[in-house]
């Protein structure tokens, strides 16, 4: 009799910490779900994504694909990705460092023999990876010396993306959508005016008015810096793929999770932080994680990923707020709801 009632006993006390957890996980959700569908003080128009060990646990998509035709995005509506590229770029670079077919220590004028500048001679490999590059205009004196400072731009990722096609004698697209074929990313390639009829347009956000960017700065000679499409559920298998180390091996993994510069971004707060090769290294409330952002063409992205647990938190937007003051806000206040979940467990 005692062994049953110790029995029903320990039932419920599982059977009521369940319950507790399932009210603290919806509740987690209903604040995220109120940063989306609140107007002020900028509206939010996207698809938010948090997953845990890999499996979707959070997903919806809020607004329009198209404000003129006021039709409503999906959950799995592809977007530019923006400067989320370029952590796809550095992978190609590393990986290609590894079969030995470039060296992130040596001159870049090994790889493209084309640049007439004397800094040629000087920047490497991985001061492109990093922003310390200084370089400003290919047929311009650097800004500053390689390595003494950090600058952030397309530039260098633009050159990246010529040094992998000069040594793989493969396109960048080619190399890219490779490795997305081979992570099952099949909503993911590299942007290409013919065949874009599934992305979504980018808007311009103007006080919660929208106006569509007609003309795309997108091209081939900017896909390693911003020109990859995607979804949120693609990203999330992205971030299982690198951060699991699937991707590198363990010591060119270091290198690029090793914050090898600093740079602020006031998504992240006022102080500058850790940066790696296309990874910001974040300590936030005692919790470290790893994230990238991008922005531009009327797009706005954010893919967080937080080891302790096994989170990700991919947010993209097909808007693009006018005002700087709120580039990256609503992506900043649901990465805290996030962060305060994970720190508060």
């Amino acid at each position: 009799m005692t062994f049953i009632k110790n029995s029903i006993t320990a039932i419920c006390m599982i059977t009521g910490a369940l319950n507790l957890n399932a009210q603290k996980t919806e509740t987690y959700f209903k604040k995220i779900d109120s940063i989306m569908t609140a107007s002020a003080p900028i509206q939010f128009n996207g698809v938010v994504l948090v997953s845990q060990g890999g499996k979707t646990k959070f997903i919806k998509s809020h607004g329009y694909k198209d404000f003129e035709k006021k039709s409503l995005l999906k959950a799995d509506d592809q977007f530019e990705i923006m400067s989320n590229s370029k952590q796809i770029t550095a992978v190609l670079v590393l990986q290609a460092a590894e079969k030995g077919n470039l060296d992130l220590q040596v001159p870049i004028k090994k790889y493209l023999p084309e640049l007439k500048q004397s800094w040629a001679d000087s920047v490497t490999i991985h001061h492109l990876l990093n922003h310390t590059h200084g370089i400003v205009d290919t047929d311009k004196p650097l800004a500053f010396k390689p390595g003494s400072q950090f600058k952030y731009g397309n530039l260098s990722y633009n050159l990246l993306g010529k040094i992998l096609q000069n040594t793989t004698k493969k396109s960048f697209s080619e190399l890219a959508n490779m490795l997305f074929r081979k992570l099952k990313m099949e909503k993911t390639f590299c942007y290409d005016p013919q065949h874009n009829q599934a992305l979504v347009s980018g808007f311009m956000n103007k006080e919660n008015q929208f106006q569509k960017v007609e003309n795309s700065f997108l091209n081939k000679d900017l896909l390693a810096a911003a020109g990859i499409v995607s979804t949120v559920e693609d990203l999330a298998k992205w971030d299982q793929a690198l951060y699991k180390g699937k991707l590198l091996s363990p010591e060119y993994q270091k290198m690029m999770m090793t914050a090898s510069t600093k740079s602020q971004h006031n998504a992240f707060g006022k102080e500058s932080m850790g940066f790696g090769y296309s990874v910001r290294i974040i300590t936030e409330k005692g919790l470290n994680y790893f994230g990238i952002t991008g922005l531009g063409d009327g797009f706005t992205c954010m893919n967080i990923y937080f080891p302790s647990t096994d989170t990700s938190l991919v947010i993209l937007e097909n808007q693009m707020p006018h005002d700087s003051q709120y580039w990256s806000y609503k992506e900043a206040s649901i990465k805290n709801i996030v962060l305060e979940n994970i720190v508060g467990k």
